[in-house]
């Protein structure tokens, strides 16, 4: 699958255009300016030109902050990368890993994304072993020194093999960057989680499962109800997951049995990349694709509280989609989490208070370190925030001199293709992410310069695991690399 279709892909929603059809937006999700950017103008009744930008909140770096100096931690081993975040809180500062920055090796682990399929599961790692979920749920454990694979265990339900079509969940599909019928009709998602010596699997075909991490044998099954598209978060004797019909389910570890479950607002439209759970003590940290975050007991489900991160661009329908598609973070007593529609915020765990509050669109976890906040915003901008006040150090444009015009049909149609990028992760004194062109790209985390880049071989949609020394990414055509 090229770069291209992919990015379409990402962009894409279920019902979004249903769900615009009655305002006059939905002709800027129509062929051919899915997600543009220009910005059109609007005339006041006084006969005076406006620029519709005006009404748009501004991201700017702060001129107090100009040349200042900022603390961030040393790096430490990371011994386990047991879930989708790294820990239950999703947070991890500063890892020791990959100081040479060289490919140590490269393993096919399975089925890459396709026109029924799609790799969106996080690479997780503990016990010498790395744990990975290709395009068809099949799960594979692979020895993390020499990438041997050790098992590899099939988890979809007999019967439940790949059908054509042109449906989504029950729900017709826009054609819009699928490609025709037949497309992402498949049980695509899910994720995998290690705890307790189980690998806990979610799938897109409904199921969710508890492997045993030796040796991949089946310990329990158990069916649900619709898709789950994010991988699991495994805390104290509870995994807990989100499923498409934002329905956030707390099982049981031991048995698979179903403990509380929590529904939140129905919303269709989302993108292709789902979050995860965070959880502190007795507190889970809940995503939706509907905007909101959730908090709630992780006795019992009781919600503590809500806050929507949510707000309609005038320059951009797409703004409408509201997912929560990076995972929220929870750090020194707040939670960090931001949307697809513009809106990134720092909330208070105990009470849901926002801190501060940012307008930036992602599809990526923030990650907070030491004094000051990374994130990477769907236009690939990376931003470094300071932790305390939300004000801005800098803003650094990661697609600069790498976006591109592309031919439609018959050299028609001409289209402008930006790399997608995923992370951050900061592994010994770099800040590295991964993009859709194939390559892991190092940063100078003082200045947000580029110092060193390095070919994957294939697009890669998803963030770095860390692990005894090495990152991990699996690769968009299902090659799993050891970058040491």
């Amino acid at each position: 699958m090229t770069p291209v279709s992919r990015a379409l892909k990402t962009a894409l929603v279920v019902g979004l255009a249903a769900g615009l059809a009655s305002c006059g937006t939905v002709r800027r999700v129509l062929p051919f300016g899915l997600g543009q950017d220009d910005a059109p103008q609007a005339t006041a009744t006084e006969g005076t030109r406006i620029s519709i930008l005006t009404f748009e909140q501004q991201l700017a770096p702060s001129a107090g902050l100009a040349g200042r100096d900022f603390f961030l931690p040393g790096p430490v081993a990371a011994t386990a990368w047991p879930l989708p975040g790294g820990t239950e809180t999703n947070s991890i500062e500063h890892v020791i890993a990959a100081p040479t920055f060289t490919v140590a090796w490269r393993r096919k682990i399975g089925a890459g994304s396709g026109k029924t399929r799609q790799v969106m599961a996080p690479v997780v790692a503990d016990g010498g072993r790395v744990f990975v979920m290709d395009g068809e749920s099949t799960v594979t454990a692979v020895d993390a020194g020499s990438g041997d694979v050790v098992w590899k265990v099939d988890v979809k339900p007999e019967g439940r093999e790949v059908r054509g079509g042109s449906s989504l969940f029950g729900l017709p599909v826009p054609s819009i960057g699928v490609g025709g019928p037949g497309e992402l009709t498949g049980g695509f998602g899910g994720g995998v989680a290690v705890g307790g010596g189980k690998v806990f699997v979610a799938s897109g075909y409904r199921t969710m499962s508890a492997l045993d991490a030796a040796t991949g044998a089946v310990v329990w099954t158990v069916a649900v109800d619709v898709p789950i598209h994010g991988a699991p978060t495994v805390a104290g004797n509870h995994v807990y997951v989100v499923d498409v019909d934002n329905q956030l389910i707390a099982f049981n570890t031991a048995t698979g049995l179903q403990d509380w479950s929590y529904r939140g607002i129905v919303e269709p439209a989302r993108i292709m990349r789902a979050s995860s759970p965070a959880v502190s003590g007795e507190t889970v940290i809940a995503p939706f694709s509907s905007g909101e975050v959730v908090a709630l007991r992780a006795g019992n489900g009781q919600a503590v509280w809500q806050q929507v991160l949510s707000r309609t661009s005038r320059t951009s329908a797409l703004s409408e989609v509201r997912d929560i598609a990076g995972r929220p973070v929870i750090s020194r007593g707040f939670v960090y989490a931001v949307g697809h529609s513009g809106v990134m915020q720092a909330m208070d765990i105990r009470t849901g208070q926002p801190k501060w509050s940012l307008p930036i669109a992602g599809v990526n976890a923030p990650l907070p370190a030491g004094d000051v906040v990374y994130v990477v915003s769907k236009s690939g901008e990376l931003t470094l925030v300071n932790r305390e006040t939300g004000a801005v150090y800098w803003t650094r444009d990661l697609n600069d001199g790498l976006i591109r015009q592309e031919g439609g049909f018959l050299g028609f149609f001409d289209r402008t293709v930006r790399p997608e990028w995923s992370g951050p992760i900061l592994a010994s004194n770099r800040l590295i992410l991964v993009n859709s062109d194939g390559n892991a790209v190092a940063f100078d985390p003082k200045t947000g310069l580029q110092t060193a880049s390095l070919s994957l071989g294939a697009p890669a949609y998803i963030a770095p695991a860390a692990y005894n020394g090495a990152l991990y990414v699996l690769t968009d055509d299902g090659e799993l690399v050891s970058i040491r």
